[in-house]
């Protein structure tokens, strides 16, 4: 059975009921209510350099990305595997800053036409300072942040929230298999836009296999929070994209096209957009 299809329409009007089309969730609601599956794809900016982070992203857009997620490089990127992690460090090593990513998400945001998000880890955001972090963000274009690290219960991270909501910047939420029920609904106080559903415990660029109970775990997220599911963490083919899309509204690609663009010897940007279009 199909969520997607089940659960769309009813999904757009609950949005539109709970005032949440501020966000930038009303252009893929629209996508969403008619059916359509939609990919988000990553970048960690500054890898392999700004000039070529900027490229990438034009045509990831242009190949048929529906959301892109902008990753800020951190030393001690917790949940990522060895892929995002060496670009990680790559990206730090050229220097690149947290002033240099909303640069970046400022050019960007001028010149593709699809939402575009942070995401980072909770430290950065913190170094930065937590409602000049937001107000920027806001101000550069992103629609969406992703913190993995950020934990949904402690008051001292309210304000984080309360900064977030006031420039409209959607907390994009992330759940994993062993995220109980009882945590769901502490988190549904606080989930905006959709939710980020790890495929799989664990980290990034690890291959996935789709266990039985994947069909479960999907359902009993999206009978808790109403909201759109994106599944990711070590997505890598068309056949699993497929299979995360009969399930929810979004698949998330991310350590497969880093790998793309480190291995192909001539015409990386051609693979990458040949990679994307491949998955639709």
């Amino acid at each position: 059975m199909n969520l997607l299809n089940q659960k769309s329409t009813h999904l757009n009007l609950s949005l539109e009921k709970e005032g949440l089309k501020k966000y930038f969730m009303n252009k893929l609601f629209k996508k969403i209510s008619e059916s359509k599956s939609l990919l988000m794809t990553h970048v960690v900016i500054g890898y392999p350099s700004i000039a070529e982070t900027i490229k990438i992203v034009e045509i990831m857009a242009k190949a048929g990305s529906d959301i892109i997620e902008l990753q800020m490089p951190f030393s001690d990127p917790v949940a990522d595997g060895p892929t995002i992690m060496h670009a990680n460090d790559e990206s730090l090593k050229n220097g690149t800053t947290t002033k240099d990513c909303l640069k970046i998400m400022g050019i960007l945001s001028k010149k593709v036409n699809i939402p575009l998000l942070f995401m980072g880890y909770y430290n950065t955001i913190y170094n930065y300072g937590v409602e000049k972090f937001c107000k920027d963000s806001a101000k550069a274009g992103c629609q969406g942040l992703i913190v993995p690290d950020m934990p949904i219960d402690e008051e001292k991270y309210e304000n984080f929230y309360k900064s977030a909501k006031k420039n409209n910047l959607a907390v994009i939420l992330v759940v994993s298999p062993l995220t109980n029920d009882k945590r769901l609904k502490v988190m549904k106080k606080y989930a905006q836009g959709f939710i980020y559903a790890m495929a799989r415990t664990g980290i990034t660029g690890e291959n996935t296999e789709f266990k039985n109970d994947f069909s479960k775990y999907i359902g009993r997220v999206k009978k808790i929070i109403n909201l759109p599911i994106a599944v990711g963490f070590g997505i890598k083919e068309k056949s699993q994209v497929d299979f995360a899309h009969k399930y929810a509204e979004i698949a998330v690609i991310g350590s497969k096209l880093i790998e793309i663009y480190k291995d192909t010897k001539l015409n990386k940007f051609a693979a990458i957009s040949k990679f994307i279009k491949s998955l639709q």
